[in-house]
């Protein structure tokens, strides 16, 4: 065998390829390597590792159908930021904000962040808050939760009565955390429903739920499913006369992950925060409409006395004296120190511009989805910057037969344009109604607005003139030869013939002969549930075939 020398030893052509392929993964085109062109075991950790560049392209291909998430209308958060701040976070990425003996200015920071809440939700000593920063809103209101849970424990024991059985009343239309909070702390959820006319609970019948056993009442500013503040002022007076009767203190949690940096700015005269005086905390999320990156919550309590003393912690790990009211330790300072820039950087005056051209376009957009006349918007005056819309009911084709197409096929069709459009049903109470939702950020400008209307308008018309088969049409082609594959139906209740029978109907006479109106069109169906009583084929959710 033919041998080279490499450092004084032998070396045949075996060792020289192998020399050639760890030269082209360090120093060739990233694409050369063979790490590209071999089987992964994604299951097992790797025996070695790989050039930082090969390691990132893989990296970046992996990720290449993920959406683009300024054309994400489904999330609620921050997807832009100025490269000023983007050179911050950077620069404070990398310290841990738990430190304080070593980052001192980073607990500086949060604490400044927790002053300028507390002023700006109209706290009883803004001069001497009580709060704290968190990963999220979910970890604010279990924070918060806690303490409701803890001074009404308190309040039980020293009373010499039980405190086994806590319950807290809600809305069916809370976020998904609050369902955490009842279960990983054992507190009975008390839900008051959505009707199908009104998507907030009624405060009447949110009190009437209230108990001895009652820790606290959640209260939504900004529902996620239509953005629709729900009715605090007259919330906190109805709990405010049921505890004056029966000598209670059951208090207000606001769940402003989303609205709580909305109403400040643009509707400044609504009474929604610690102006009421049975409000007894406000969670909000610095990465939604504060305006930063994710993750970072904040969560803020009326006054010291609203947070009970046995739920703060003190340590000495890192050298000094701490206090700690949190349910993680670790975390980077780049979220506080963010929200800390676009405090400063923005002031009173640059929130309210940006909420109001968030909530202008909103206003835009809806008045555009209207326009195409296919669907009902949802807007509240008092809500936010988004829009809820459904497909009207009861609405007919150009050839008079029943539109079979649902919110979830427009939301499929949008996403084929990149848009992610979410469709869902509403909370328990009106979960007879469909819905799809868009947000609009600070970076969904009225260009934006028309682009997505554009796209709104193109897969509309595609799907109005492109037959889909009904849940009722699967039911019956389902019945109709017992020795076929059964027709499952897709997650939206649709589906389309296989590939041999498009052909098939492709070639009845000339395409220009189909049948148009409705009875013919039900013929042709007839026909077509035949053809698929003998054929196999596989489910998808819509035809490309015109009728």
């Amino acid at each position: 065998m033919a041998q080279l020398i490499a450092n004084g030893e032998p070396m045949d052509f075996k060792d020289l390829k192998e020399v050639s392929e760890a030269w082209q993964d360090y120093h060739g085109p990233a694409y050369a390597s063979a790490r590209f062109f071999a089987p992964m075991d994604h299951t097992k950790f790797p025996t070695t590792g790989m050039p930082a560049r090969v390691t990132q392209q893989i990296i970046r291909d992996k990720r290449l159908l993920d959406a683009n998430p300024r054309l994400n209308l489904a999330s609620f958060v921050t997807t832009w930021m100025e490269p000023e701040c983007d050179d911050v976070i950077n620069e404070a990425r990398n310290v841990n904000y738990i430190d304080e003996a070593e980052y001192p200015s980073s607990t500086e920071i949060q604490n400044n962040c927790v002053s300028m809440l507390a002023d700006l939700f109209h706290a009883e000593d803004p001069a001497h808050p009580t709060g704290t920063s968190t990963i999220g809103s979910s970890e604010a209101i279990l924070l918060a939760g806690l303490a409701f849970k803890r001074r009404w424990q308190d309040r039980r024991k020293k009373e010499g009565k039980p405190y086994d059985k806590p319950n807290i009343v809600m809305g069916s239309q809370v976020h998904v955390c609050w369902e955490k909070l009842t279960n990983y702390f054992e507190v009975e959820p008390r839900y008051v429903n959505l009707t199908p006319t009104c998507y907030t609970p009624d405060p009447q019948k949110m009190v009437d739920a209230v108990d001895e056993n009652t820790i606290g009442v959640a209260s939504i500013l900004g529902s996620t499913y239509t953005g629709e503040f729900e009715d605090v002022a007259k919330l906190s007076k109805l709990l405010g006369e049921k505890n004056a009767a029966n000598g209670w203190d059951v208090g207000i949690h606001i769940d402003g992950a989303s609205g709580a940096f909305v109403a400040p700015f643009i509707f400044p005269d609504l009474k929604w925060d610690f102006q009421l005086p049975n409000v007894h905390s406000i969670n909000a999320s610095g990465h939604k409409f504060g305006l930063v990156y994710p993750g970072l919550g904040w969560c803020i309590f009326r006054s010291k006395k609203y947070l009970p003393e046995s739920l703060i912690f003190h340590d000495s790990y890192l050298g000094i004296d701490q206090i700690s009211f949190t349910l993680n330790f670790s975390k980077s300072a780049a979220p506080i120190v963010a929200q800390y820039y676009q405090f400063l950087r923005l002031g009173r005056a640059g929130y309210t511009k940006m909420m109001s051209n968030m909530h202008n376009v909103a206003m835009y957009l809806k008045e555009q989805i209207e326009s195409l006349g296919h669907f009902t918007t949802m807007k509240n005056d008092l809500s936010l910057p988004l829009v809820a819309f459904s497909l009207n009911k009861g609405a007919k084709n150009e050839d008079g037969s029943d539109r079979s197409y649902t919110e979830f096929d427009v939301a499929d069709r949008m996403r084929e344009r990149g848009w992610v459009v979410p469709a869902y049903s509403l909370a328990p109470g009106a979960e007879s109604i469909t819905v799809l939702r868009a947000l609009c950020r600070e970076d969904f400008s009225m260009q934006t607005a028309d682009m997505f209307v554009t796209d709104l308008r193109m897969a509309l018309e595609w799907l109005d003139t492109h037959f889909i088969f009904t849940p009722e049409q699967l039911e019956k082609i389902n019945a109709t030869k017992a020795d076929s594959t059964s027709v499952p139906l897709g997650p939206h209740g649709s589906a389309r013939p296989n590939q041999q029978t498009i052909e098939d109907l492709r070639n009845h006479d000339d395409p220009q002969t189909v049948p148009k109106d409705a009875q013919k069109r039900d013929e042709l169906l007839d026909g077509l549930v035949d053809k698929l009583g003998t054929a196999k084929h596989q489910m998808l959710r819509r035809t490309s075939l015109r009728i």
